[in-house]
């Protein structure tokens, strides 16, 4: 069986062309510049949602590469002292660690503040 190519999903609006020499320019990953700590908007919650009642605390808002959002959840996680993740624009702390993440951003440079119940 042939392999599908999925690229056709990625065209945005492009639907046929009559040129034969036609490329397709597509939009590889966006390498967004990570913006200076001063001017992200990060907001920290407590999120239990799809997790068998356990809590998190949720830092969303980052906007810049993956590697400094990786960068800036490892800060967190070693300052908590426990485990969590970051990956697509958010960090995930385990625990309710709310005030001390809030504090570690402030204190840091970080635009942040508490969101949510």
């Amino acid at each position: 069986m042939a392999k599908r190519n999925n690229d056709w999903k990625k065209r945005d609006g492009v639907v046929f062309s009559t040129n034969d020499n036609f490329e397709f320019d597509y939009d590889s990953e966006e390498s967004s510049q990570t913006l200076p700590p001063a001017q992200q908007n990060l907001k920290v919650m407590l999120d239990k949602k799809a997790r068998a009642g356990k809590q998190v605390t949720l830092v969303a808002g980052f906007s810049g590469t993956e590697e400094d959002l990786k960068d800036l959840g490892k800060m967190l996680k070693t300052k908590c002292g426990v485990g969590g993740s970051a990956k697509d624009g958010e960090i995930l702390i385990q625990g309710d660690h709310r005030d001390k993440v809030l504090q570690v951003l402030l204190s840091a440079g970080y635009k942040a503040k508490k969101s949510g119940g």
